[in-house]
């Protein structure tokens, strides 16, 4: 059976567009695109999230080792989001789809106007049948306003558009009991119940050329299915993967949503603050 989704976040990890040798995969961008241009083209509403940009700019630049992980951070970023964005533009393009770019901090979430202005900013563009590609403005973020990792930002954009589903694509098949390299390890295909303690036997490692691991999928796709939006983890490095995941044929691992559409509604107050009390915590 297959999932009839009509509005969707896809998330795309940096470890998915990006080489081993820490280049861009342009092939397999191009697959992406051509598989989400696909989707909405069966008219189902498609937000993308996007890492990539720190990565598109180290195939232009060497930062020297003198300056701090910021500073290289912001320059890296700034250089590399627009490579990142002309890619999926042309792409897209060849598709007959036009997409937009969307840069957030963590400020545009605390404050209820900013909040507001991003969402009937990213409903509009729906409405017009545009592709929002949203991403963290790196150049303008530091620490203290960073987002965990682009799953948290997804997470929040999906709560905030009240999205059916988000499909977070990674370089593994899912969220396994153990470690994915081991023989006896097998994905969790379905994940119901919301008190399971994944850093018992998830790794904590992070990705390679991204900030987040798999302890902070499975810890935000927990808090996103409590608001009734499923979250489906597989593996963005597969072909035809969205396609795969949309017709219940992948193999990857599937939290159930917790809640009713109807019943999401009298959450708006919690969805306003999206997630965050003072702290800035995620999830809080």
């Amino acid at each position: 059976m297959s999932f009839n989704y009509k509005r969707i976040v896809i998330k795309i990890g940096s470890n998915v567009l990006t080489q081993s040798n820490g280049l861009p995969d342009q092939q397999r961008l191009s697959q992406l695109v051509e598989q989400i241009s696909a989707i909405k083209k069966q008219g189902i509403e498609v937000i993308l999230v996007s890492s990539g940009a720190v990565a598109a700019g180290r195939s232009i630049i060497t930062v020297s080792d003198k300056y701090d992980a910021i500073a290289a951070r912001q320059l890296l970023a700034s250089i590399g989001q627009i490579k990142l964005i002309n890619n999926y533009a042309q792409l897209f393009e060849k598709q007959d789809v036009i997409c937009s770019q969307v840069l957030v901090t963590t400020e545009d979430f605390k404050g209820r106007q900013h909040y507001l202005n991003m969402k009937n900013c990213l409903e509009i563009l729906l409405q017009h049948q545009v592709i929002p590609i949203v991403n963290e403005n790196d150049v303008v973020s530091v620490t203290e306003l960073m987002f965990t990792d682009n799953d948290e930002l997804a997470g929040l954009i999906a709560s905030m558009l009240n999205a059916q589903a988000l499909i977070i694509l990674t370089n593994v098949d899912g969220i396994y009991d153990g470690d994915p390299n081991d023989a006896g390890s097998s994905i969790i295909t379905e994940v119901a119940e919301s008190g399971i303690n994944f850093a018992s036997f998830v790794s904590t490692g992070k990705s390679q050329f991204g900030r987040g691991g798999m302890i902070t999928k499975s810890t935000m796709a927990q808090k996103t299915a409590k608001l009734g939006i499923a979250v489906h983890i597989a593996n963005g490095t597969k072909d035809n993967i969205l396609i795969d995941v949309l017709a219940n044929v992948a193999k990857h691992t599937r939290f159930i949503p917790k809640r009713t559409a109807s019943e999401k509604k009298v959450d708006s107050t919690f969805r306003e603050c999206c997630y965050r009390c003072s702290t800035g915590k995620f999830g809080s």
